[in-house]
């Protein structure tokens, strides 16, 4: 009788929760002296928001998920109290050979969110890995490990991606994306968008009606931000997508707010307002990417340029060009520049990223050095005529920082540097000079700009305006106004560039194609071309 009731308080500490009157889970609570942990019987599937793997090493990956029953309402149909989930990874899709396993907390300060860190696995494999909570059980995503430092990689294929704005189309580009069989994403940022929800768009085009529209107001609060990413993450192509490949994620302005820099936004809130949507948004984003630990946001700064490095092959080092930049100059206008954009003490990196890059830079031994970031490198007169226009939120409105990045890829002699961008909802591929207007007989790097996989809507081809901005800038080699995502594949000799376009994202079942393939020889930052 003592066994029988043993195995039942067993069964019990296991399984059940505390009754907290939520519709999607019910139970008891197990609570000791150390702390109360929830072993939960859900009513509604708990890994709604899907499961996503990054920061991959020679050993090992995060593994990521979130339990939300109900992800839009009051507390997402979670206990206000700790979760267990256990996590699985194996050699094999069928998770049959398991290699790794554990534990570990969904804890209600962080969205019930888990990231797990896994440890002790072998260099340049795919691994398949799962997570369960309760009775359920989540859908197993693929991850791949790096190569061990300098060992000899002859390829490494991955793709680009960002600007996915929910309201302007499907994520019909994720779902093509995750058939690539690539090593690692790269997302270059703006994953969600703060705005608040729509049916009509005002446009060049005329009104015209929203794809589909976002729930809520303009997001402030840490739930605000926690339902976004919620909205975002129940796509089913953009799980599939985080579930094919590790992600490598750094962020740009609409994980906050749009074009924000340091501690100010472009609508004059007070400091001690913005940090404080700054703090949420932060948490949020961190809650929702598979990050490890060392990028957890303290108050409103957060750790997020770092760098992988990808046998003797590549050296990926991930910028962030918003969080130490100074403010835009000609107050963030789209026109005829002034004097501010020759500001000697303006900053786009900041001067510890700033150092720190120029060190990964110098020390690299790797055949190819990648700025994986969000803004544009390439000065472009974006306005035909005799008037010279910038963008000003991008390198071309900070020429201090932007001459010294580039002198610095000289002074050390680097002559295999490819920059990777977002932002535009264009793509582009160019070559970098200091003085695009009057460009060097040798350029300094490469730049391929990756157009967004929703943002803007269906696009063109090749748009006229656009046209004549190329004809006025010769560092310009190539653009498309279509969406869609980018592959990049490596080699020791050559680095080609895939560009790949849908025909239209504001319906359902657009059909991709190779638009373009851009390569560019090691050693030969000048050899930019189409094959």
């Amino acid at each position: 009788m003592k066994d029988i009731r043993s195995k039942r308080l067993e069964w019990n500490r296991r399984y059940a929760l505390k009754t907290i009157g939520s519709s999607a889970i019910a139970g008891l609570s197990l609570f000791s002296s150390a702390r109360a942990i929830a072993y939960p019987l859900f009513s509604r599937y708990p890994f709604q928001l899907g499961i996503a793997s990054g920061e991959p090493t020679p050993d090992g990956f995060v593994i990521w998920t979130r339990l939300a029953p109900d992800p839009f309402e009051i507390g997402y149909g979670m206990p206000a109290a700790p979760v267990e989930v256990t996590w699985q990874v194996s050699s094999d899709e069928r998770m049959q050979e398991i290699v790794a396993s554990g534990e570990a907390i969904a804890r209600p300060e962080l969205g019930h969110a888990v990231h797990v860190e896994v440890a002790g696995l072998e260099p340049n494999r795919p691994y398949w890995y799962r997570f369960a909570s309760g009775r359920e059980r989540s859908g197993v995503g693929r991850s791949r490990t790096t190569p061990a430092i300098g060992q000899p990689i002859e390829r490494v294929r991955f793709a680009v991606a960002g600007c996915q704005n929910y309201e302007d189309g499907y994520y019909t580009a994720h779902r093509y994306l995750s058939d690539e069989d690539a090593d690692f994403v790269f997302c270059y940022g703006d994953y969600i968008y703060e705005y608040r929800g729509r049916r009509i768009r005002n446009s060049r085009e005329g009104p015209t009606e929203i794809v589909r529209s976002h729930v809520g107001q303009e997001i402030y609060s840490i739930e605000d931000y926690r339902r976004r990413y919620a909205q975002y993450k129940m796509d089913v192509d953009l799980q599939a997508a985080h579930a094919s490949a590790p992600w490598f994620v750094v962020w740009d302005d609409h994980e906050i707010d749009n074009n924000w820099v340091t501690d100010r936004d472009q609508d004059e809130t007070p400091l001690s307002a913005f940090r404080l949507r700054q703090q949420m948004a932060m948490q949020a984003y961190y809650e929702h990417m598979p990050l490890r630990a060392s990028s957890m946001p303290l108050g409103n700064s957060m750790q997020i340029f770092r760098q992988a490095r990808y046998g003797d092959l590549i050296d990926l080092n991930l910028l962030d060009t918003r969080q130490y930049r100074t403010n835009q100059p000609c107050d963030d206008g789209w026109g005829v520049v002034c004097d501010g954009i020759y500001d000697r003490g303006a900053q786009v990196l900041g001067p510890t990223q700033e150092r720190w890059l120029r060190e990964k830079l110098g020390r690299s031994e790797s055949h190819w050095q990648v700025l994986a970031q969000q803004v544009m490198m390439m000065d472009l007169d974006r306005m035909p005529g005799p008037e010279r226009t910038e963008n000003l939120d991008s390198w071309a409105g900070y020429r201090t920082p932007r001459t010294r990045m580039l002198e610095t890829i000289r002074d050390l002699q680097l002559d295999s540097v490819i920059v990777l961008t977002g932002d535009e909802h264009q793509n582009y591929a160019g070559e970098l000079h200091i003085d695009g207007k009057r460009p060097e007989a040798r350029p300094l790097a490469t730049e391929f700009v990756a157009t967004s996989i929703s943002s803007r809507g269906d696009g063109e081809d090749q748009s006229p305006q656009t046209a004549a901005i190329q004809a006025e800038n010769e560092c310009l080699k190539w653009f498309n106004s279509q969406r869609g995502y980018v592959m990049c594949d490596v080699t020791r000799d050559r680095w080609m560039t895939e560009f790949k376009t849908l025909d239209r994202v504001t319906q359902k079942g657009g059909q991709l194609r190779t638009r373009k393939r851009m390569a560019v020889e090691h050693g030969a930052p000048g050899s930019l071309a189409e094959i």
